[in-house]
């Protein structure tokens, strides 16, 4: 298990485990980790799993795909630092990462 802590617009925190390999997004909803839905069912085909992953973990959550870029263009806070927490497997490599939510998913 890969402990991923996800945290609201507000500040508030949720340490979670994730199994290795599954996306962040599953990790969220089967946590029930407000902000994070997964509408499409981690397909890449909605935003409502958008989230920013820091600086310092970007290269290790990989890079954004062309069809996950068309849908952050599509979300009013996307930064360069978004992401689609579904297109992001939890591994060792990612322990304690800290994945923040746009106030505009609560």
């Amino acid at each position: 298990m890969i402990k991923i802590i996800y945290v609201e617009h507000n500040g508030a925190r949720h340490a979670v485990d994730v199994p290795e390999g599954e996306n962040l997004m599953e990790g969220a909803v089967q946590n029930n980790v407000p902000g994070i839905d997964g509408d499409c069912g981690g397909n890449a085909a909605c935003a409502t799993c958008h989230c920013y992953i820091p600086e310092q973990w970007e290269a290790l959550t990989g890079e954004r795909t062309e069809q996950e870029d068309a849908m952050l263009e599509l979300a009013d806070t996307m930064k360069p630092n978004s992401r689609l927490a579904c297109q992001i497997k939890a591994s060792p490599a990612l322990e304690g990462l800290e994945v923040h939510m746009p106030a505009t998913q609560h």
